[in-house]
């Protein structure tokens, strides 16, 4: 959750994902703070290094989560997690990453330690996850995917 305030932020963005605001505000982002625009040995030229690889990852990460993106792979999502099984799952503060079977990995935001225990104890971790995880938190893509043995 902290990350995604935190981009938001960034970009100006109140509420809801808007792709095209989104779009206009990383191009003035970058127009900003693109390395080429500080001379060699300038202070600034580190900075605007690391600010434009910050933007570029929230841009990625933002654009992940607009509801556009997510409409669009709708039908993938669905099918991943209708058919397929939760292969591996990780929990760290309030993110649970979650990687199927199919070798997609989804990342799931403001789950809670709680939340997470009642789901390892579950006796059917798929069932728990498509009654409490899936239809409750905010999800993206992640980019990672299951490597084969």
């Amino acid at each position: 959750m902290k990350r995604i305030n935190e981009y938001k932020k960034l970009f100006g963005v109140e509420k809801e994902i808007d792709l095209k605001m989104l779009k206009k505000s990383y191009r003035n982002l970058v127009k900003e703070w693109h390395p080429d625009k500080f001379q060699a040995g300038d202070p600034k030229q580190e900075e605007a290094e690391l600010q434009s690889r910050r933007i570029i990852d929230g841009y990625h990460f933002l654009v992940s989560m607009a509801p556009e993106t997510k409409e669009a792979n709708l039908e993938a999502y669905t099918e991943t997690i209708t058919n397929a099984a939760i292969a591996d799952y990780q929990h760290k503060g309030l993110l649970l990453e979650v990687t199927f079977t199919d070798g997609t990995t989804y990342e799931y935001f403001g789950v809670t330690k709680k939340t997470y225990i009642k789901m390892i104890n579950a006796g059917n971790l798929n069932r728990f996850a498509k009654r409490s995880i899936y239809p409750k938190h905010n999800y993206r893509k992640s980019k990672r995917h299951l490597q084969e043995a």
